[in-house]
């Protein structure tokens, strides 16, 4: 009984922590866009992007212009993608330009447009890659790339590339070449780095072993390295015979104590190893 009433709350709190997932990232989100990107007129794509060269252009509020973009698009998304976005998405894409809003007033970072450029795309990023974890969105673009998508058959990537390209060619013509650069920079910095919060600093190595002495090197690893080993069913191309093939997934620190194990062994074993950049499950990190 006590188990079953302390496990009840677990699904509400893990919903709660999204929404404030969202809420953390689209304030960081803002922040950036405030103190590095638009005072140093980077248009690095996305609906921040448009509202950087139309401040320039018109002189209109970028938090005006965002809410003005997104609303709409979203909406759209709902007619057209159907209602798979939920309520994070909707409250990623009203906050974000809220908190725009507020921070308006706040002094930029940096006057330079490369550190701009480097800083926003982390910065940024780094706010994408939290509201990605708690499973939701800041919509803008990336609603208009799926709706693209649907009914033109390109790729949901190119579809960004394409949205993304415009914004910053847009920024290129409208500032100059040299803007348009760092904008290219700031995209790319926020891409690794949405890759880097989703996936951590960890690094693990998937080693796949041939060997002719299975037995002793699976016993090896699972009790010198007390890791798991999978064997895969497998036939040498060239013989025909059964070749099965163990594989074993290690943090990257209990590689070279694997790799010494196994020459030990058996040194004539094939043995081909590749990055394993998240790794789920027991040993490993809990989804």
């Amino acid at each position: 009984m006590n188990k079953r009433r302390n496990s009840q709350p677990a699904p509400k709190f893990a919903s709660a922590l999204e929404y404030i997932n969202v809420l953390i990232g689209s304030a960081i989100i803002a922040l950036a866009f405030n103190v590095f990107l638009l005072p140093n007129q980077i248009a690095s794509g996305g609906v921040s992007g448009i509202s950087t060269i139309l401040l320039s252009v018109f002189g209109w509020e970028p938090a005006y212009v965002q809410w003005a973009f997104n609303i709409p698009l979203f909406i759209a998304g709902v007619i057209f993608l159907g209602k798979q976005f939920g309520v994070k998405t909707l409250v990623g894409t009203i906050f974000l330009p809220f908190v725009v809003f507020l921070t308006k007033n706040i002094d930029p970072w940096t006057n330079d447009a490369l550190l701009g450029a480097l800083f926003g795309g982390i910065v940024v990023g780094l706010g994408l890659g939290i509201v990605f974890r708690g499973n939701g969105s800041t919509g803008g673009t990336d609603l208009a790339a799926q709706i693209i998508t649907k009914y033109t058959g390109l790729t949901l990537g190119t579809s960004v590339v394409l949205i993304d390209g415009l914004i910053v060619l847009s920024a290129a013509l409208v500032f100059d070449i040299e803007r348009g650069l760092y904008a290219l920079i700031a995209l790319y910095v926020t891409s690794k780095t949405i890759d880097l919060v989703q996936v951590g600093f960890g690094r693990s190595k998937t080693a796949m072993i041939i060997t002719n002495r299975q037995e002793e090197v699976r016993e090896g690893i699972l009790n010198k390295i007390d890791r798991g080993v999978t064997k895969l069913s497998a036939y040498g191309g060239f013989t025909d015979n059964e070749r099965p093939v163990l594989m074993c997934v290690v943090d990257q620190r209990e590689f070279t104590k694997l790799k010494q194990l196994v020459k030990s062994l058996d040194p004539s074993a094939f043995v081909v190893v590749m990055d394993a950049s998240e790794v789920l499950g027991e040993g490993f990190k809990r989804a």
